[in-house]
């Protein structure tokens, strides 16, 4: 980063009054800033969209992002991406390794296929030693549903021999009442990502208060919209903090599907194209449960069969 640069009252344009506004919506560093849009910025910091491009690409000037590079340091990038197990040896492999950084991924299914057993599951395991499969790190966990339980949370840390109420101490938990709130959930989430250094976001579910709030087919391009705009923080969070983000989704029924499963998920073609990968999860027989891949950017579709127990999320 530029020397002459180094806070966010230094860009030209941003005095005290400007700085504290984008503080408080979350823009905490030059690299937020840099990846955002001018009119995120005339909306927070009640800015002109002129005085937010100058901003921005001053900038991404000290932050040194938006310029290409070549494919090899992509690959090399990558080799430094993280993963977080899921206890599952099959679920992982199914998914290249486990749950991986600077991603968001998707797990959509009926209530009761493992959706919000993952996210416990790997609220926990990311604070695991990295030989362990996991970051040695904190997590935040928006809750949408009223599904978090730190009574599973500690059931799972004990079973791995960690110490029940560290891990607790480790999990960020906060509850959604609306989608609004939701989003800013997620925009206050980045001073936890940057002060106390988590690496693990977890929404669940990602899609239930867009679902209740924008009913029938003249609010859809508002809900649409809303997402994209929710989405492109969480990826957001996901690069700049080279983190995982786990979001759970609810599916709804195809009536006028006569063959296959009549199931899709909620969210359409913003949240289908904005999730790095996607998992489909459904019940099987004794109490097993099956994770389908059924996008990925470099992986091959696939199943796993996991089970979860008490202890958490395991191999039959």
């Amino acid at each position: 980063m530029s020397e002459e640069i180094k806070n966010i009252e230094d860009l030209p344009g941003v005095g005290p009054v400007t700085a504290e506004k984008l503080r408080s919506a979350g823009f905490t560093t030059i690299e937020s800033i840099a990846v955002s849009s001018p009119m995120e910025l005339r909306d927070v910091a009640e800015v002109t969209e002129p005085t937010g491009a100058k901003i921005i690409a001053s900038a991404r000037k000290a932050a040194d992002v938006g310029g290409f590079i070549s494919g090899e340091e992509v690959y090399e990038k990558r080799q430094m991406i993280g993963h977080i197990t899921s206890g599952s040896e099959r679920l992982d492999t199914l998914i290249g390794g486990g749950f991986e950084t600077q991603a968001i991924i998707e797990a959509f299914g009926e209530f009761g296929s493992g959706k919000s057993q993952i996210a416990h599951q790997l609220a926990v395991t990311v604070q695991l030693p990295k030989e362990k499969g996991g970051l040695e790190a904190c997590a935040v966990f928006i809750d949408t549903e009223n599904t978090f339980r730190p009574e599973r949370i500690m059931q799972i840390a004990t079973h791995l021999e960690m110490d029940p109420k560290e891990a607790l101490r480790k999990i960020h938990v906060a509850r959604a009442f609306n989608s609004s709130h939701q989003i800013l959930l997620a925009e206050r989430a980045e001073e936890l990502f940057e002060n106390q250094g988590c690496r693990l976001l977890i929404v669940d579910s990602l899609t239930s208060m867009f679902r209740a709030e924008f009913v029938g087919r003249g609010t859809l391009a508002e809900r649409q919209q809303k997402l994209g705009m929710h989405l492109r923080q969480l990826h957001k969070i996901a690069n700049l903090y080279d983190s995982c983000v786990y979001v759970t989704n609810q599916v709804s029924s195809k009536p006028d599907a006569f063959f296959g499963d009549p199931t899709r998920p909620v969210g359409g073609h913003v949240l289908g194209h904005s999730a790095t990968l996607r998992m489909y999860l459904r019940k099987s027989k004794q109490g097993q449960r099956i994770a389908r891949l059924v996008d990925s950017p470099s992986l091959p579709e696939g199943e796993a069969l996991f089970m979860v127990t008490e202890n958490g999320i395991v191999d039959k």
